[in-house]
């Protein structure tokens, strides 16, 4: 057995200072960017959207993509299962919440087709990418296979929003198409962003061995 390594004022930074600012992020976008913060300063425009709703869903997605490009299909599609099942019940009982306390009760979220998809897609995602990866560590395929998944899930899911979410979301998501400019951005920019962002990630993981061995 080797010896235990030194403690190193980087175990500290590592330990303690990134999650503490990763906390401080968390906390920032939910107070004071979520257009349904007590604070929020961005109101309901465009930019607090993606930084708060779009992000979560980069995150919930994220993570079985860089899981399917760096291990497997299968792998990625498990990661998938797991993120987009914990999504789907926080927003559909989120969404259910909401409605109750302005005392309507016609609506149940749990079974809204199109926020099902959120776990669908992520299950998707992570196993698309992996298929069409198939474990490569070359950068071009990784970003092939990242941006098509991700451009693909984006296409499904705002397809389910348009046509089969309940009336008060149904009714949001087909206004908004209705300016065509902010409508791309909103369903296209974010899932771009994470066929870009996950496939350079994963690139630099291969290169400091942060991937699952292969035997």
């Amino acid at each position: 057995m080797g010896e235990t390594e030194k403690f190193k004022i980087g175990d500290i930074l590592n330990g303690i200072v990134i999650p503490l600012i990763l906390v401080l992020l968390i906390a920032v976008l939910a107070i004071y960017v979520n257009v349904t913060g007590a604070y929020h300063v961005l109101g309901e425009g465009v930019i607090g959207v993606i930084l708060t709703q779009g992000f979560a869903q980069m995150i919930v997605l994220g993570v079985p993509l860089v899981v399917g490009l760096l291990w497997n299909k299968w792998a990625g599609g498990a990661a998938g299962w797991i993120m987009g099942g914990m999504y789907y019940v926080a927003s559909a009982g989120h969404y259910n919440g909401l409605y109750s306390s302005m005392g309507v009760t016609t609506y149940n979220f749990f079974g809204d087709i199109s926020m099902l998809f959120y776990l669908v897609n992520a299950i998707i995602i992570g196993y698309m990418a992996g298929a069409l990866n198939n474990r490569s560590t070359n950068f071009k395929r990784m970003l092939g296979a990242g941006l098509t998944a991700a451009l693909i899930t984006a296409v499904i899911q705002a397809f389910m929003n348009y046509n089969f979410s309940l009336e008060p979301a149904r009714g949001m998501a087909q206004g908004l198409w209705l300016d065509l400019p902010n409508a791309l951005l909103i369903n296209f920019v974010p899932s771009i962003a994470l066929g870009i962002i996950v496939p350079i990630l994963g690139k630099v993981m291969t290169w400091y061995g942060i991937q699952p061995l292969r035997h």
